[in-house]
């Protein structure tokens, strides 16, 4: 697999950014959350500009609002405040680049501070949580060395011993997250809406690290250089080496090889439902007349 052709891993400048922060005096910002900041923003929908990417206001929010909490467990020793701080320190790089006049700076920064604050309250949601990110407090909350994967994997072994009732109650006893209702509050619609979170997240950040590759390709094309071999012939190669990326990327932002375990080995423990057992559960909450009416009668399958 050749990277310098691909391309597939982001690369932030987030050591240029902070030395340029600490040059101008600026409050301190922490690393993890700033790499985090430039990564996903590197990968959204905005331009990058001399290897920073632009802001604007809907890309703020689609950062702050739709994105890190899908992704980011924050370390212990980092704030989740710190974020909104990351998006205000780019804001004012860009201010200090002439990309951005004093309005817009002003304006940018404003919604950067009050969207990093609804983070915070984001992050503890136990509906919007996904399965590393879970797994991450849990790990934490029993105080396993998240750098030593044989420790992480011999603590999903103990974990995986635990019959469902115990594995519901160490996810009620989460002082991270609400819980407004306690165990009952874990119920088969939370568990299911984590699973398919993670499903979404997973995919799309694939789905954006393979736009991410298409567009370094199309500089290849224009100077009439060859294809990579993995999309010439080996497409399959292409797709492995995309999952294995955002792997490696939500490990970085959870526990690194943690989001790979739970996708492979430990599949039992974090389930990514499909449509069968999604619908067997609308059918299950008594949405069976609304799930039957949108199915289409000259299917075979329908009852």
């Amino acid at each position: 697999m050749n990277d310098d052709d691909l391309q597939l891993a982001p690369r932030p400048r987030t050591a240029d950014l902070l030395r340029w922060a600490e040059e101008q005096g600026l409050e301190p910002v922490a690393e993890a959350a700033v790499d985090a900041v430039l990564t996903l923003l590197e990968l959204g929908d905005g331009q990058v500009y001399d290897g920073f990417p632009e802001l604007s206001s809907p890309l703020l929010q689609q950062l702050l609002y739709e994105r890190i909490h899908l992704y980011v467990q924050p370390p212990e020793e980092v704030s989740p405040l710190a974020y909104g701080a990351a998006v205000r320190l780019l804001i004012d790089h860009q201010r200090a680049a002439k990309r951005l006049n004093a309005k817009r700076q002003q304006r940018l920064h404003e919604e950067a501070e009050w969207q990093g604050e609804l983070l915070v309250g984001l992050l503890r949601q136990p509906h919007l949580v996904t399965w590393p990110r879970l797994y991450t407090l849990l790990l934490r909350a029993d105080g396993v060395d998240s750098a030593d994967l044989d420790a992480v994997r011999a603590w999903l072994e103990e974990f995986r011993a635990l019959d469902e009732e115990q594995r519901i109650e160490a996810f009620a006893a989460l002082e991270a997250l609400d819980q407004p209702e306690g165990v009952d509050g874990w119920g088969p619609g939370v568990l299911l809406s984590v699973g398919m979170a993670t499903d979404g997240a997973r995919l799309l950040l694939e789905n954006r690290l393979m736009q991410r590759s298409y567009r370094n390709l199309a500089g290849l094309n224009a100077l009439g250089l060859p294809m990579p071999q993995e999309l010439a012939g080996d497409f399959p190669a292409f797709e492995a080496a995309v999952e294995a990326e955002a792997l490696r990327l939500y490990g970085e932002w959870t526990v690194p090889g943690l989001p790979a375990l739970l996708l492979t080995e430990y599949r039992d423990l974090a389930p990514e439902p499909g449509s069968t057992e999604i619908d067997r559960y609308l059918i299950e909450q008594g949405f069976a007349d609304q799930y039957l009416a949108g199915l289409d009668p000259e299917d075979e399958t329908f009852g």
